[in-house]
């Protein structure tokens, strides 16, 4: 059976260009997106969702007036989805993944994916590729900077790569018998020598040292001006992880996600991407909450509605701006919000947060104009 594709933007690209070309017809479409918490796969607990979402799907295709060979279609596809998903060994190493098949066009695509919004499953015309195109935008450009005094490797991280750059080695040193030699030629008669070299020695590869992380921090803002950057990350060893923070130009703080324990002369670029990727995630959770916060705040003054009802009325509207759905609620109504919202390039932020969930009644959103 059909392993994930390779995670470069080049083959997701051809990948959705050719979904993105299936007609109705006489046939249905699997889409199936499915996260893969780390918690999830050790316990199997992914396979027992996907079942009961299997088999609440089939209940609602029983439901509709379908001719007898669509139904066989419809289930011998989810029976194919089922299989592949009950292999550990075919899950990739990400935190989501993708299904979409179609047994009559030939079609079982999989995406191995850096984030899923929400598990979903879902029985189409055509596939849902929706969060698929959104998902290069939304991840963004992470630069991840790794470093020790000896130099540092730079990486780029997207949602569907990772890529090392061009590295930046430290500036020579003198040595440290040429260093002691010169610094004691310059001290005047009478004044005892005992020391002194070894202080000037020091004074000069501190400086060093902090030069060479001035000119990380440069590097990645150049870098941040060649290229809008959605996130920075910091890595190295003992305080070599944290030393560049103080050389980070203004522009980039914000764009700081943390800083990370990775050793520079021996990480691989698959590391790197789930240190990127895990800070990423860790800052989704402050921004949920202080988008829980905004509608709480806006709601009462009609720039926000909360609510499954009152938001999907919103999104009739075109309204929305950004959507918040309960990533944890059992109401099909919410997928179908998020690809609603998705369809309108409307921010969407699934809420996994437990404070910011209490905030939001299965579905919320910010508003454009208000109601």
């Amino acid at each position: 059976m059909t392993l994930p594709i390779a995670l470069t933007p080049e083959a997701v690209r051809a990948a959705i260009e050719r979904l993105a070309t299936v007609e109705p017809g006489p046939y249905r479409v699997i889409s199936c997106y499915l996260k893969l918490e780390p918690r999830d796969k050790t316990r199997g607990k992914y396979l027992i969702k996907m079942k009961n979402r299997v088999r609440a799907t089939q209940a609602a295709v029983a439901r509709q007036s379908l001719a007898r060979e669509l139904r066989e279609q419809v289930a011998a596809d989810l029976a194919r989805v089922l299989r592949y998903l009950e292999e550990p060994g075919r899950l990739p190493p990400a935190r989501g993944i993708a299904l979409f098949a179609c047994q009559p066009l030939g079609l079982f695509d999989v995406f191995a994916l850096p984030q899923v919004h929400r598990s979903r499953l879902a029985v189409t015309e055509t596939p849902l590729i929706r969060e698929l195109v959104a998902l290069e935008e939304e991840v963004g450009t992470i630069a991840v900077a790794v470093c020790d005094r000896t130099g540092a490797r730079l990486f780029e991280v997207t949602a569907f790569d990772v890529a090392e750059l061009p590295g930046l080695p430290a500036p020579a040193r003198a040595s440290r018998a040429g260093k002691f030699h010169g610094e004691r030629q310059h001290v005047r008669p009478g004044v005892s020598t005992s020391g002194f070299g070894e202080h000037n020695y020091n004074n000069r590869i501190r400086e060093e040292k902090q030069r060479h992380y001035a000119r990380v921090a440069d590097q990645l803002q150049a870098w941040s001006q060649r290229t809008p950057l959605a996130g920075v990350v910091l890595a190295g060893v003992g305080v070599d992880a944290a030393a560049v923070v103080p050389h980070l130009h203004t522009s980039l703080h914000d764009a700081l996600l943390g800083v990370v324990r990775l050793n520079p002369k021996q990480v691989t670029p698959a590391e790197v991407r789930e240190a990127a990727l895990t800070l990423r995630e860790e800052r989704e959770r402050t921004w949920e909450r202080s988008h829980a916060d905004a509608v709480k705040e806006n709601t009462p003054v009609g720039w926000a509605v909360n609510g499954v009802d009152g938001t999907l009325k919103a999104l009739a509207r075109g309204q929305v701006r950004t959507l918040l759905a309960d990533g944890q609620a059992d109401d099909a109504r919410i997928d179908d919000a998020i690809e609603d919202a998705l369809a309108q390039r409307a921010q969407v932020d699934v809420i996994y947060d437990p404070r910011a969930r209490r905030a939001v009644e299965g579905l919320a959103a910010l508003l454009r104009f208000r109601r």
